[in-house]
């Protein structure tokens, strides 16, 4: 099984984030990534719709070989990785951890803000987490309304983008926030704008450095990493929408950039 991938999914371009994270850390690993831009953003659909295009695109990426499964998305780890472990209980999946731990542990002013969705909000992990660690701290709420699509615009720098995120985080700061978790994997493209508001006193928690941490610790305890190092040629990179002319052509923040053919794909041959 050493040959094979690590197959990545989320809704559309934000697991892009966890998968840089992934292949620094990997190198010798190949990648294959589904975009479900068809139906981005995952945050507002219903819990039913999410779990179906999950199954489905599991189903995928273990059909083209993937040894491993990433669901680098917080709102359909949230919906449906309970569903997916039950579902393919030879397969192991990783999801998108809240990083509300390390946000209250490490905080000094007793607030810590986080961003996410709202299918994240609702879902039974994300609270869990919270009512287990956040103890005394205040910890703030905000839905990063239009964040989602901004990034799959590729407008992460305008005025309005800026505006939009200034509205959201704002309330935080003026409440003491001395952490700002990012709780949809989209967010961490918008970091720039978000540190150019908050200011340097600001942790911003990022969870998928963790996330790729957790890959590599389940392939080295299982004996699947691979044994020779592949060229970044041989990632693969998958999407639902029928026009990828929308879609980013380089891995954002990879150390070498890391050109992307887009493959459109209709995950409903998989059901």
């Amino acid at each position: 099984m050493n040959g094979l991938s690590i197959g990545i999914m989320d809704s559309g371009i934000g697991g892009l984030s966890v998968h840089s994270h992934i292949k620094a850390l990997l190198p010798e690993e190949r990648l294959i990534y589904v975009a479900d831009t068809a139906y981005c953003p995952y945050g507002t659909k219903p819990v039913e719709t999410i779990i179906h295009r999950c199954n489905l695109i599991t189903r995928f990426l273990l059909k083209t070989g993937s040894k491993i499964i990433v669901l680098a998305c917080n709102t359909a780890t949230a919906a449906a990785i309970e569903t997916l472990r039950r579902n393919f209980p030879q397969t192991l999946i990783v999801g998108m951890e809240p990083a509300v731990k390390p946000a209250v542990l490490h905080t000094k002013t007793g607030v810590v803000g986080v961003l996410a969705t709202r299918g994240t909000f609702m879902g039974s992990l994300y609270n869990r987490t919270l009512a287990a660690f956040s103890g005394e701290v205040r910890v703030l709420e905000e839905v990063g309304e239009g964040w989602v699509e901004a990034v799959e615009k590729g407008d992460l720098s305008s005025a309005k983008t800026e505006e939009m995120i200034r509205k959201a985080i704002v309330p935080m700061l003026e409440a003491g926030a001395d952490h700002l978790v990012l709780g949809c994997t989209h967010y961490p493209f918008l970091i720039p704008l978000i540190r150019k508001i908050a200011g340097p006193g600001v942790e911003i928690v990022d969870p998928a450095p963790a996330v790729a941490r957790r890959v590599s610790q389940l392939l080295h305890e299982n004996g699947l990493i691979s044994e020779k190092k592949t060229s970044l040629s041989e990632n693969l990179y998958y999407t639902s929408a029928d026009d990828t002319s929308v879609l980013p052509k380089a891995v954002p923040n990879a150390a070498k950039g890391g050109i992307i053919n887009w493959r459109p794909y209709t995950f409903e041959n998989m059901a």
